[in-house]
């Protein structure tokens, strides 16, 4: 196989359930890196909440980020591709989830933009302390979200939606997929993650890969969540983790180990570094 591009998602994937990114993944991404292999963080976090831990890594520097709605070159900031929510339609959707009792923000300009009512109650929503963390540090709070995104006729990369209420969860998926021209996936067993329709992981790839000269099959893609499922399906070699849901196994290529067990660079090992030593 001649992979020289791979994408991976953050949560649940490369980082543990901690947020951390452990010295044999590090090591396994660095060893791609130095064999000039592009090594693409693809999530739902925009930019900033890439963890420093990753980005820091000398070589990585393109990412799929807020579930597609960016392609961008993180060491410029140019926007390879983008596909946004109109302000028109995402005010409909913030409308509609104000009706019920979950937390909703809008990520605009790379930030997401939490009301103070959300924002300071995260455990009320399901969130473990790691990922309320992360939330704070990746947030600007707002008085108004829906007035912000209306009277600035602001264009949305993504909304995210979080509630502890598994029925109110599935609900609110099964009601949203009736907007026209959106995306609604998961990450998190607690959030909803509404795109749209173009912002795929899977489009981000295709689209970066032609970007840089290269051909689908020449891709590799890690993920565990639905928000994942097209970047699986597009990939060269796609792969599931061990905790990702199960529809994702069932699409993959291969299986590795979990988020929690090195998985990402077990398959990598496996894959490319093996290989390069035959």
């Amino acid at each position: 196989m001649d992979i020289r591009l791979i994408a991976i998602d953050m949560d649940g994937t490369l980082l543990d359930d901690e947020k951390r990114l452990s010295e044999r993944n590090r090591a396994a991404l660095k060893a791609c890196l130095d064999r000039g292999i592009y090594i693409v963080p693809a999530t739902g976090r925009p930019a900033g909440g890439i963890p420093e831990a990753v980005c820091s890594i000398p070589g990585i520097r393109y990412g799929i980020l807020t579930n597609g709605a960016k392609v961008a070159d993180l060491e410029t900031g140019k926007i390879i591709a983008e596909a946004q929510i109109g302000w028109e339609q995402a005010v409909q959707v913030l409308e509609f989830l104000s009706q019920f009792p979950a937390a909703y923000d809008p990520y605009i300009g790379g930030r997401g933009k939490m009301e103070g009512r959300f924002r300071d109650h995260l455990d009320r929503y399901g969130l473990p302390p790691a990922m309320q963390k992360l939330v704070l540090s990746t947030r600007d709070q707002v008085e108004d979200e829906i007035a912000l995104v209306r009277d600035g006729q602001l264009s949305v990369e993504k909304i995210n939606v979080f509630t502890a209420d598994r029925k109110l969860r599935a609900m609110l998926w099964e009601r949203l997929e009736g907007f026209e021209g959106l995306a609604v996936t998961s990450s998190l067993e607690y959030n909803l993650e509404i795109n749209a329709a173009a912002a795929t992981k899977g489009n981000g790839l295709l689209c970066l890969a032609e970007y840089l000269g290269l051909k689908p099959e020449q891709t590799m893609a890690f993920g565990d969540g639905s928000n994942d499922l097209s970047m699986i399906q597009a990939a060269g070699l796609g792969v599931a983790m061990e905790n990702a849901m199960e529809i994702l196994k069932q699409q993959a290529d291969y299986i590795t180990g979990s988020n929690q067990e090195d998985g990402v660079a077990s398959a990598i090992e496996h894959f490319i570094l093996s290989a390069a030593r035959q």
